[in-house]
């Protein structure tokens, strides 16, 4: 048994009287390695273990977080919890009971084909200082960096009904960059900017080519000095998956999350422009948009069994034909707004109770090869890598800028432009999609940081996605 295990065994003993109850106990361990310039960066070790207490009485929620695992401690945070139910009685929106049906018992870890403990922290740096030395290769190149992030997460989830579920995973976070400057201009090229996280071990590293990489970066990033600035005009969008992800986590993901549709978060992160009523009938997008959360997919960064509220997390479509059909909501949501939801309920740490989040967000393929949907445009734009954004109150008009960009002319891949930006509504942007992708173009990528919630919580959600082909979008250059 875990250690874990015998924490959630402890509480049971102690736990307080009450309707209902849940113990989530949570340990991340991580250690980030990182060379800059030539010099190896502090490593950041972290070990993080504690536990949050979920009571329900007098219906009403209550909670209490403690790192004090003994007995006592455990059952101070009950005592607490309990207490907190108590006060706000009579105040929840909603605090539903799950059904009480036969007990989940599920233990399982995500497998790594190469752990990361299989290779030592010398020999870690030692590769990444080479990775990094592939960065510089001319003297304009003023700053580069190579570094790597890996997270170990293991959950416990216990409940007054008997279920017993426990998670373990892994998470792997490359980063690449490199800066090239002359004559008072410098344009950075990255591998992603962290939006190549995945669950695994080090093989992901090699699945994703990151140790061939730093070449490509550093001659993209020169490359992009001598270029002109993107054209301003309204003209074709042809958006990779790297930027794709940051589209759908902004004006899909976000907009569709059933506690913000109710307004929780409208005096942090603001509302949405969707509203309860569009379910079932308001076109998103155009009839080949097919939008899923699905956490089951294996190597994603979101990919559970079970959300934090121990609901059994399965594959859902949230637009299908381009229709509007589920939020994101998890079970207390659920209950609020009387309508099926998914199971995103998802805390960032244990001294954080769960709110409705993104998991493995994805855009299904469509049926075009990235030679197809290139010889469809006569003028427009290919952009790559996100690297800045802002979207206003309601998560509807929206602004991106890329790093890098292409001109499309008749059919055509032409010249490498810089400083890519677009505008555009969600409301209409994803009615103008012309053509997605098909399966071979496909790439996994995600975030580790998305933030929401007072207090706050950053989290890592995965996005699978093809490229998408746009029409009529407003696109503008400018450093």
């Amino acid at each position: 048994m875990s250690a874990l295990a015998d924490i959630a065994t402890r509480f049971r003993a102690v736990a307080p009287a009450c309707d209902y109850w849940t113990v989530r106990c949570i340990r991340q361990r991580s250690e980030s390695l990182s060379v800059t310039r030539g010099v190896i960066d502090p490593v950041g070790l972290g070990d993080d273990l504690g536990v949050m207490v979920t009571v329900r009485a007098n219906g009403a929620f209550g909670y209490a977080a403690t790192s004090d695992v003994t007995a006592a401690g455990l059952a101070r945070a009950g005592a607490e919890a309990r207490a907190w139910a108590q006060r706000t009685a009579g105040r929840a929106i909603a605090a539903p009971i799950p059904a009480h049906g036969t007990p989940a018992h599920y233990d399982h870890e995500a497998p790594a084909a190469q752990s990361w403990a299989s290779v030592s922290r010398a020999d870690k740096i030692v590769r990444l200082s080479h990775l990094a030395a592939a960065l510089k290769t001319d003297d304009r190149i003023a700053n580069w960096q190579a570094g790597v992030s890996f997270t170990d997460v293991e959950s416990v989830i216990a409940t007054s009904h008997d279920d017993f579920i426990r998670q373990r995973y892994s998470l792997i976070v490359p980063e690449l960059e490199a800066s090239a400057s002359d004559g008072g201009e410098t344009q950075t090229r990255t591998f992603g900017r962290g939006g190549n996280i995945r669950q695994g071990g080090l093989e992901v590293l090699d699945e994703i080519g990151f140790w061939s990489t730093g070449p490509r970066i550093s001659a993209e990033a020169l490359e992009l000095l001598g270029a002109p600035d993107c054209p301003t005009r309204t003209m074709d969008l042809l958006l990779a998956p790297d930027q794709m992800y940051i589209q759908i986590h902004e004006s899909i993901g976000h907009p569709l999350e059933l506690d913000r549709i109710l307004g929780d978060e409208r005096n942090y992160a603001g509302t949405s422009f969707v509203t309860l009523d569009m379910f079932g009938s308001y076109q998103y997008g155009a009839s080949m948009l097919n939008v899923t959360f699905d956490p089951s997919l294996f190597g994603e960064a979101a990919s559970y069994a079970f959300d934090d509220d121990a609901t059994k997390a399965e594959r859902a479509y949230l637009i299908r034909g381009g229709i509007l059909e589920r939020p994101l909501g998890g079970a207390v949501s659920q209950a609020r707004a009387g309508m099926q939801g998914v199971a995103n309920a998802r805390a960032c740490s244990w001294n954080r109770p769960t709110i409705d989040r993104m998991a493995n967000l994805n855009v299904e393929a469509g049926s075009s090869t990235f030679a197809d949907m290139v010889a469809q445009v006569e003028t427009g734009v290919w952009m790559q890598t996100n690297c800045s954004w802002s979207i206003d109150d309601s998560r509807n008009k929206f602004q991106f800028g890329c790093e890098r960009g292409r001109l499309i002319k008749n059919g055509q891949l032409g010249a490498v432009v810089k400083n890519p930006n677009y505008r555009g509504i969600s409301a209409t942007f994803w009615r103008n999609l012309k053509a997605l992708g098909d399966a071979s173009t496909v790439r996994v990528h995600g975030t580790p940081t998305c933030g929401k919630g007072e207090p706050n919580q950053a989290i890592h959600v995965g996005h699978a996605t093809p490229p998408g082909l746009f029409a009529a979008v407003e696109v503008f250059g400018g450093g």
